[in-house]
């Protein structure tokens, strides 16, 4: 077993403030080339493709990503002396900044923690397999014989949609990995994943890559019903789903949840509120914040392991909400994510911890919820379920620092419960 050590990786932007008539939005450049990075959304019933041509020919842009489902519009690099002229074109709605994510890998136990065990799948018990699908958009996922991949797409660097950092896999298995005897247990074994690679092998990657995988999540949210998003960068809520602020990012996450998927999303690992970090911020997603467990038993007091978090605490990386903010803890809940142990690249695994770690204990129960039918109904009524179901555990199901035992202002949420579907 490979044991990593905790990390946060820093996100950096290198940014050209563009005053000119018509775009008035800050976007990332190359010092050496001059050219902006950034998300072209164009209004509703524009085509998407013969726009992107139309601009790519007459302003010498290198197209990257066109988009049709989640939004309409396209991704590219831009010479930052065409940019007032392309946001003058009256079919554009607004020019945003591509900026950077990275996976969040400080980077499992929890399958227990959250009584998996005792779930409709019986997870360790040979009990059979789940059939909602589950999208992975992260480095990819597999391939591994543990996980059920049935298909994906890739918005990253290479050709495949394969995982080639670890991070997207680990995330993959904690979700579903097979219940086979071998290896390890998902909350969710074997359902069906789609392995949507938005981040590279170094597990970093842009605003318009996790687009690409949104639109895709998207076109196909007849079959995708949950998607799991550990990873993160800067940015804010509007409060209007992107048009206010000009973050495409959140106007695809509003599109795609309105299609019916209910997206599940780290929390971030900087020890401070979620409000500036994207997409946790966003009150459409489920955002999950870390707790630190050793055995899979409430109760604290098992001597740490990998990491010398204390057990049945707040994870000491995990980002939170505040008491005073109702708007984030309507969309906030607590899982395991620290020394979590789950599949990796290559065919084996690994133990690693973080926000991406608890984030697929959520989306798994997601997916149980709704293959007994004791979820239903939009996203947000599947948020709202989970969260009432975790809100009315005994005490002693809880962890310190949860709101029944507050650590000041933080909020961190009830931990998710899995054992009920």
């Amino acid at each position: 077993m490979i044991v990593r050590r905790t990390r946060r990786l820093a996100l950096c932007v290198i940014a050209l403030l563009v005053a000119a008539a018509g775009f008035t939005g800050t976007a990332d450049v190359s010092a050496a080339s001059d050219q902006a990075a950034v998300i072209i959304v164009l209004r509703d019933g524009v085509n998407a493709p013969s726009v992107a041509a139309e601009h790519a020919s007459a302003h010498a842009l290198a197209v990257s990503h066109v988009y049709q489902h989640a939004l309409s519009g396209y991704a590219a690099h831009v010479p930052a002396q065409r940019l007032s002229l392309i946001a003058s074109d009256p079919r554009v709605l607004f020019v945003a900044a591509d900026k950077p994510v990275w996976a969040l890998d400080t980077v499992p136990t929890g399958v227990n923690r959250i009584e998996g065990d005792l779930s409709s799948q019986l997870s360790g018990n040979g009990s059979g397999s789940v059939n909602v699908a589950v999208a992975i958009i992260d480095t990819g996922s597999g391939p591994h014989s543990d996980l059920n991949v049935v298909g994906g797409k890739n918005c990253s660097t290479g050709r495949r949609f394969d995982d080639g950092n670890g991070h997207g896999t680990h995330v993959a298995g904690t979700v579903a990995a097979r219940d086979n005897g071998v290896g390890v247990v998902g909350v969710a074994p074997g359902a069906p994943l789609y392995s949507v690679r938005v981040l590279n092998n170094q597990g970093s990657g842009s605003f318009s890559s996790i687009i690409c995988g949104i639109d895709f999540v998207t076109a196909n949210a007849g079959t995708i019903k949950v998607a799991n998003m550990s990873l993160g960068g800067s940015g804010s809520d509007d409060g209007n789903c992107g048009n206010s602020n000009n973050d495409a990012l959140h106007k695809a996450i509003c599109r795609s949840v309105a299609a019916g998927v209910t997206y599940v999303v780290s929390a971030g690992n900087s020890n401070a509120d979620l409000k500036n970090f994207v997409p946790a911020a966003y009150n459409e997603v489920l955002t999950v914040t870390a707790l630190a467990d050793f055995n899979g038993q409430p109760g604290g007091g098992a001597a740490p392991t990998c990491r010398t978090d204390v057990d049945e605490t707040a994870a000491d990386f995990s980002n939170f909400t505040t008491t005073d903010n109702t708007a984030d803890q309507a969309h906030t809940i607590a899982a395991p994510g620290v020394c979590i142990l789950s599949t990796w690249k290559g065919g084996g695994l690994n133990t690693i911890s973080g926000t991406s770690m608890a984030s697929p204990h959520v989306a798994g129960t997601v997916a149980l919820c709704l293959s007994r039918a004791s979820c239903g109904g939009t996203p947000s009524a599947i948020v709202a379920k989970l969260r009432a179901d975790a809100a009315v555990q005994p005490a002693s199901y809880g962890f310190t620092n949860d709101p029944n035992s507050p650590n000041g202002n933080r909020y961190y949420g009830h931990l998710v419960h899995a054992g009920g579907y």
